[in-house]
């Protein structure tokens, strides 16, 4: 199984891995460090299996020249009955385009059809916890709701994870974005 994920600039990631911290010392969830290295992201696409060294070469030939993109976190969620807690993007037209071009470009790549990343499909977030029970639901709920204001920051990097082994999830490719000044 493999994953493809949008990476954030340093301080977006250092917030979201503070947030994890906090969660974990006040014993509310544990979700980042279940896997190992786990970091901050919003997954694009997932693969039950993929010829890594076609998919590397495909990537660097498609986001060779792509810019990085503005990112705003400014509203929490969760999926029904999963006892997830995540923030949610402003779905801008560049989140939607850099999703539907990945899907576009790596077509012949897609080996699930029921893929929860799909076009028409697809729910961009960025998970701070997930399996929790209904209390810690509504205790990291309030939690993060309070913890800070509005995120901005960038995706500036999408990378290939591989989600095959128990309890890891090592990044076997990334591809930096250039970076753009707005």
């Amino acid at each position: 199984m493999y994953g493809v994920i949008a990476i954030f600039d340093e301080k977006t990631e250092k917030v979201i891995t503070e947030i994890w911290q906090e969660l974990r010392e006040k014993e509310i969830s544990f979700y980042a460090y279940e896997v190992e290295n786990r970091r901050p992201h919003i997954t694009l696409a997932s693969y039950h299996d993929i010829n890594q060294t076609n998919y590397i070469k495909h990537m660097d030939k498609i986001y060779h020249d792509s810019p990085s993109i503005n990112i705003t976190f400014n509203a929490i969620g969760s999926f029904l009955n999963s006892g997830a807690l995540f923030y949610s993007p402003t779905v801008t037209r560049e989140l939607i385009e850099l999703h539907t071009n990945h899907h576009k470009n790596f077509e012949r790549f897609n080996d699930d059809p029921n893929s929860m990343y799909l076009p028409d499909k697809w729910i961009p977030h960025c998970t701070l916890a997930n399996r929790l029970s209904s209390e810690k639901l509504l205790a990291a709920f309030n939690y993060c709701s309070k913890r800070s204001g509005t995120i901005n920051g960038k995706i500036t990097e999408i990378a290939i994870i591989d989600v095959s082994q128990q309890n890891k999830a090592p990044i076997i490719y990334s591809k930096k974005l250039k970076e753009v000044h707005y």
